[in-house]
């Protein structure tokens, strides 16, 4: 299909912006190399725990990458008053999504018992959010998790970059994986709410539509963004709003959402 003159200015755009993006991750890509320090802190004086204001946060990155992605984003969380942010960096060496989704029930056990928050919210970038979502899906972690946002997330599978196979987390994020499979099954009573950003110029998400939600078990609400690619998605500052409105129980989108067909809105 021949694009508009529009479409391929949107386009170009779109990869300047992604270019800039990487640019600046990979100066950063160091930093997230080494695990953050956990300091004890208890809940915030006068902001009851479980309260949207007061709820911990977690960050998951993508593949291949670390948290030095959420540099930008977690800036945000602060000046909106989350002061309790923190990201899990899962071993390069990982081979199987649900080994990360394991150690991730282990972290969001260890906040709870040291914040004593009765609930989390959880963030993903693509894989990030795939593993975060078979967490809440298929390990009971829906009764931890109030929020999940998700950002370029495979949920049906991706076709890029297919000499890539050769990593098993790769396969796991192809369509009709096992994994892939076990999330189309039925998740009846899953109560955490899920709200999935995708964009149809995310070129990592193959075709763009696999980053959308559709589950008839689960309370979804995707949210279409536009003029913005995979890198660009933890960074970028609509998005970040988008973000902010969904952890407060708000409409992430702002009158941009498309809800999934046989899902509920989150607003």
């Amino acid at each position: 299909m021949e694009l508009t003159p529009t479409e391929v200015a949107d386009r170009v755009k779109a990869a300047a912006l992604e270019l800039a993006v990487l640019a600046g991750h990979l100066v950063l890509y160091p930093s997230g190399l080494v695990s953050e320090r956990r300091p004890r802190r208890p809940a915030p004086a006068g902001d009851a725990p479980g309260t949207a204001s007061s709820r911990p946060v977690v960050l998951l990155h993508g593949f291949v990458d670390n948290r030095s992605v959420f540099v930008l984003l977690r800036r945000a969380l602060a000046r909106h008053g989350r002061d309790c942010v923190e990201s899990l960096n899962y071993s390069p060496l990982t081979c199987d999504l649900r080994t990360a989704a394991e150690l991730l029930g282990r972290r969001v056990a260890e906040i709870q018992a040291r914040t004593g928050h009765a609930e989390v919210d959880l963030v993903g970038h693509s894989l990030g959010g795939l593993i975060a979502r078979y967490y809440v899906q298929r390990l009971g972690g829906d009764a931890r998790v109030r929020t999940l946002v998700m950002l370029g997330t495979p949920h049906s599978g991706t076709g890029f970059v297919p000499l890539a196979d050769a990593h098993p987390l790769v396969r796991q994020m192809r369509p009709g994986s096992e994994v892939l499979r076990e999330l189309a099954g039925p998740a009846p009573g899953v109560r955490t709410r899920f709200v999935s950003f995708w964009s149809e110029l995310d070129q990592v998400m193959v075709p763009p539509e696999t980053a959308r939600l559709d589950h008839p078990d689960l309370i979804v609400h995707n949210v279409r963004v536009s003029g913005i690619g995979h890198l660009a998605l933890p960074v970028h500052p609509t998005v970040a709003a988008g973000i902010l409105d969904a952890l407060d129980d708000g409409d992430p989108a702002a009158g941009a959402a498309d809800t999934a067909p046989g899902a509920s809105s989150v607003a």
